[in-house]
């Protein structure tokens, strides 16, 4: 039978995967990296006007699902993601997500839209504005140790923001390294496939480790680390899974994105509660100094904040406008008289 046609205030922007591969072709990969770097410092310039939570996490055997709450008072978003390392054995991703932005006064969304890929975005364009602040001064070489789904966005991110001119990448599994190595042809990236860690972070200013394991691993041991690095340690994001040895932290500056959450799930969970972490928001407004000295080991500790994602969600949101890379997704109910919803579902009926 013919139904009603969705309400005028029905319809919700839903951004598919299709939509959001075509954005970023049509961006540029590297263009879309740096405009995303754009909102994530903008919004942790006013990072005091957000609520801030640790996220909402459900932990099995299997991996973990977790939400990603935080509301600037005007805007309200979340995340839903997963992370399963098993995954890629039945062929699916370690990490998917989608995300919801909404309006505050209202309740109503503003977007729906998928994350896995905006996800690996906005976290290599977070990783490049910590290093933007925090790495040696002219780095061009970095070593990216686990090449899975994040390698090839975190060396575009560090080239388009930072500009690393050479990465050089392993994998304790060869093909990942050689899949990275193919996909980054043509990026105006030297790219160098090493045999080992330590060959690896070899001549490196900065060592991003990114694998998937949730486990207590030592992707890095102390002797690895010389003076005058940044580490940005991004695959550390769940209790009981970390990468770097606990002596690199005790000789590191700290920073991170929310001590709350990074001090139960990031490479500082290693260490006392009370042990001294910077904020990165400080360093990016000033109250705090970043990269202090051109010796000095500095460590980004980063397992992803809701902040991030509301920035990613802002920016998608803001991009789509006037633009055919959405869906109108008939989502939410919209009957004639707001408080006669049942007289909604007779009138489709009739």
């Amino acid at each position: 039978m013919p139904l009603n046609p969705p309400g005028p205030l029905s319809l919700v922007p839903f951004v598919s995967v299709q939509h959001m591969m075509q954005l970023v072709v049509e961006s540029g990969v590297e263009r879309m990296l740096a405009d995303l770097a754009a909102y994530i410092e903008q919004d942790f310039r006013r990072w005091e006007q957000f609520d801030k939570t640790p996220r909402i996490a459900s932990h099995s055997s299997a991996g973990v699902i977790e939400l990603m709450p935080t509301s600037d008072g005007v805007t309200y978003a979340f995340k839903y993601v997963n992370g399963h390392p098993k995954n890629m054995r039945s062929g699916r991703q370690t990490v998917t997500a989608f995300g919801v932005l909404a309006d505050v006064d209202t309740g109503y969304p503003l977007l729906l839209t998928e994350m896995t890929l905006l996800t690996a975005l906005r976290t290599a364009a977070t990783s490049a504005v910590a290093a933007k602040y925090l790495a040696p001064a002219n780095s061009r070489v970095m070593a990216v140790i686990g090449n899975g789904a994040q390698c090839e966005f975190q060396a575009l991110a560090f080239k388009a923001i930072c500009g690393i001119d050479t990465v050089r990448l392993y994998d304790i599994d060869s093909r990942a390294t050689a899949k990275a190595v193919q996909n980054l042809i043509g990026s105006g990236l030297t790219v160098v496939p090493c045999t080992s860690a330590e060959q690896a972070v070899e001549g490196a200013q900065v060592i991003t480790t990114c694998t998937a394991d949730k486990q207590y691993a030592t992707i890095l041991s102390d002797n690895m680390v010389g003076t005058g690095v940044h580490l940005n340690a991004i695959g550390g994001d769940c209790p009981g899974k970390t990468e770097l040895h606990r002596d690199i932290l005790l000789r590191s500056e700290i920073f991170v994105e929310y001590p709350p959450q990074t001090r139960i799930e990031g490479e500082i969970q290693q260490l006392a509660p009370e042990h001294p972490v910077t904020e990165l928001w400080q360093v990016i407004t000033g109250a705090a100094t970043g990269r202090a000295d051109p010796r000095q080991v500095t460590l980004f500790d980063s397992v992803g904040f809701a902040i991030e994602d509301f920035s990613a969600l802002r920016y998608v949101h803001d991009r789509i406008k006037g633009t055919a890379l959405y869906t109108p997704l008939d989502l939410l109910a919209d009957p004639d008289e707001p408080r006669d919803l049942y007289g909604m579902l007779l009138r489709a009926a009739a």
